[in-house]
């Protein structure tokens, strides 16, 4: 596991990402300690460059609040978007009427569609599909957000497909692990600025 200087972690992210709200360093101050108790990421380069991927990601999705979110729009929207009918919606196991508003996007990294609020209730053994805003509670969204990322559950691509020990780390196509190509650039570069911070974090 690994195990952050706070300060050195808050006077890098000032100097590469600008000031710091109160709501933000709480917001942080929660995912370094989901981290730090997190046996999924060790010591080594290949871990600290996939949590930076993480944390870029989970930047962009949550519009850099740092908290988990609900994706905007209405349920006109969701079930015009995701619905049983829609092409998207078939992709996302959504299968009766409203449930594109029903499990539209929440979390670190908008967990999308009742086939995927199905998988990670049953991860984490949470009624997601009777209950789908506990996937916004912050540590269940943190838990869902990393496994996700890890076991390629939301495009069937893994972050160790393009952040690997002995590899230059991939952020731009990395991006396909949760949207395709979209943004790609804008994270990768998100992701190699909190890759210094957590450089100049670690104890």
């Amino acid at each position: 596991m690994i195990t952050f200087n706070r300060k050195k972690f808050f006077d890098s992210y000032r100097s590469r990402f600008g000031p710091l709200t109160q709501d933000l360093v709480d917001a942080l101050e929660f995912l370094l300690g989901q981290i730090e108790q997190d046996n999924r990421f060790n010591d080594s380069d290949q871990d600290r460059r996939q949590l930076a991927y993480c944390l870029a990601t989970f930047k962009w999705e949550t519009q850099h609040s740092m908290r988990p979110i609900d994706e905007f729009g209405s349920t006109i929207y969701f079930n015009k978007r995701y619905g049983p009918q829609t092409k998207t919606g078939k992709i996302l196991g959504n299968i009766q009427d409203g449930d594109g508003a029903t499990f539209h996007g929440r979390g670190y990294v908008q967990l999308t569609g009742r086939a995927n609020y199905t998988m990670a209730g049953k991860r984490f053994s949470q009624e997601l599909v009777a209950e789908p805003a506990q996937a916004k509670q912050p540590q269940l969204a943190y838990q869902i957000a990393i496994q996700g990322m890890k076991e390629g559950w939301f495009t069937g691509k893994k972050l160790d497909q393009f952040i690997a020990t002995g590899k230059a780390p991939e952020f731009e196509k990395a991006r396909a692990i949760i949207n395709g190509s979209d943004k790609a650039q804008t994270i990768a570069d998100l992701a190699r600025r909190f890759d210094e911070v957590l450089i100049a974090a670690k104890l």
